[in-house]
């Protein structure tokens, strides 16, 4: 019955993609997120069902779609050099057989994130893309919530429902994601128009952000901690009661504390003692093998270039002084940072695409955040609100990643895509009005009566 109703809910997709071709997009998204070949048990194991929304998706919009004004971003643009700039160095790869491996995830993660923009034409679209971005993401994250709350989860034991632990269903990854997604489901209760506005629509998306803050505490994460105090700090941006909001949280806190598990309080502890931490030690030996590393391969070493580190870990008590004969000697470690795995793995030129990806967005979406804030007519009020939602989501990320190797998550560059679509659509239907000068409009009557 399990495999029956995947299916079924994909061949559903399809049927109404012949009808709505932006479906085909919505299911590779879904796709893409939730992986329904990994969960299936035999019916999807062997059926390319991402290859077959891929090539639906593009040729629905090939067939179909208005490309009016259609154009590509800068950031598009970026995205097409960081993919040959990766192309290049999987084929110059210090282990080629493991950086293909990569390679094979990592094109189509790009590549769906340049085309993704094209079909984002309209309010819509933008809201059904996050909508099912959302959705899909929640068939992980409520299950680790229910899992969480009935006494199960700790740190790499949270089964969210396979045991591969990768992609979203590894521990840090789905703690940053639920937690970078909570001001994207708030926008959407608040200013979505796809499901009536109402208590329902409210209630569950406040059930779904409990549930996305209990996925760090089942899977004790000290990333997720991170990011859910990032969430609360950035709350206070666009509060009107700051001293309000900030008693809530107190309030909330003081009384979520008794509640948290003793194996997720003590684990967070260890975030004030890292040098005596055997997996801290071990991430900042990673990190300074890999900036030792790029000096003298400024090009990176492909996919992978972790397996040929080789690392002396001297571990510390919580004071910072040396542990008598505590040295561990490892290799083959992962980087555990997405900024050490651009770095060494795409090496300069890499990292630069990369980083220039994410400032530009940010910056791209403060401008439309600033520009549409005091929008009073109902056709603009929501573009401040969603650029500041995916600007907050988007910070969480960089923030999390910090810890964790995601430089190229899928997840991550379907949000860019938004991104990127809200700011084209802006830019097709709102134009800004050029900037006169008061002098030239003061001359301009004089010269048109000439």
């Amino acid at each position: 019955m399990h495999d029956l109703a995947l299916v079924g809910f994909i061949v559903a997709l399809i049927a109404l993609g012949t009808r709505k071709p932006f479906m085909f997009v919505l299911g590779y998204a879904y796709v893409d997120i939730v992986s329904p070949q990994r969960l299936s048990y035999y019916l999807l194991n062997a059926v390319p069902v991402s290859l077959i929304f891929f090539v639906l998706a593009v040729g629905g919009y090939l067939a179909v779609d208005d490309k009016t004004g259609t154009r590509l971003s800068a950031r598009q643009i970026i995205l097409i050099l960081l993919l040959l700039w990766c192309g290049y160095t999987t084929f110059t790869a210090d282990f080629p057989a493991a950086a293909l491996e990569k390679w094979g995830w990592v094109w189509k993660a790009l590549v769906f994130a340049i085309f993704l923009p094209f079909t984002l034409r309209t309010r819509l679209r933008l809201e059904g893309l996050l909508l099912f971005m959302v959705l899909s993401v929640s068939s992980i994250i409520v299950v680790g919530g229910i899992k969480t709350m009935l006494g199960g989860g700790g740190y790499g034991t949270l089964n969210l429902g396979i045991s591969d632990n990768s992609g979203l269903y590894e521990g840090s990854t789905i703690s940053t994601v639920a937690i970078a997604i909570i001001p994207t489901i708030l926008f959407l209760a608040k200013y979505g128009t796809i499901f009536p506005r109402g208590w329902m629509v409210r209630l569950y998306s406040l059930a779904l952000t409990f549930s996305c803050l209990l996925i760090p505490i089942g899977t004790a994460t000290r990333t997720g901690l991170i990011c859910i105090g990032l969430v609360a700090i950035m709350g206070l941006r666009d509060s009107k009661r700051r001293i309000l909001y900030m008693s809530a949280m107190a309030i909330a806190v003081m009384v979520a504390v008794p509640f948290l598990p003793k194996t997720y309080t003590a684990r967070m502890h260890t975030i004030q003692g890292y040098q005596a931490d055997e997996s801290a030690s071990t991430r900042v030996a990673v990190w300074g093998w890999t900036w030792n590393y790029v000096q003298d391969h400024p090009a990176g070493g492909g996919f992978a270039a972790y397996l040929g580190n080789h690392i002396v870990i001297n571990l510390k008590d919580a004071r910072g002084q040396p542990i008598n004969n505590a040295v561990e000697y490892d290799k083959a470690r992962a980087f555990h940072s997405a900024y050490f795995e651009m770095l060494g793995e795409q090496g300069f030129p890499g990292f630069g695409l990369w980083a220039l990806l994410h400032l530009t967005s940010l910056f791209r979406l403060e401008l439309l955040r600033r520009r549409f804030r005091r929008a009073a007519g109902e056709s603009e009020q929501w573009i401040a609100p969603l650029a500041t939602a995916l600007q907050h989501g988007h910070i969480i990320y960089l923030v999390g990643s910090l810890f964790i190797g995601i430089a190229f998550q899928p997840f991550v560059y379907m949000m860019i895509a938004c991104e990127i679509g809200l700011d084209s659509y802006v830019r097709r239907t709102r134009p800004e009005r050029p900037r006169v000068a008061m002098g030239a409009a003061a001359r301009q009557p004089a010269v048109l009566a000439a």
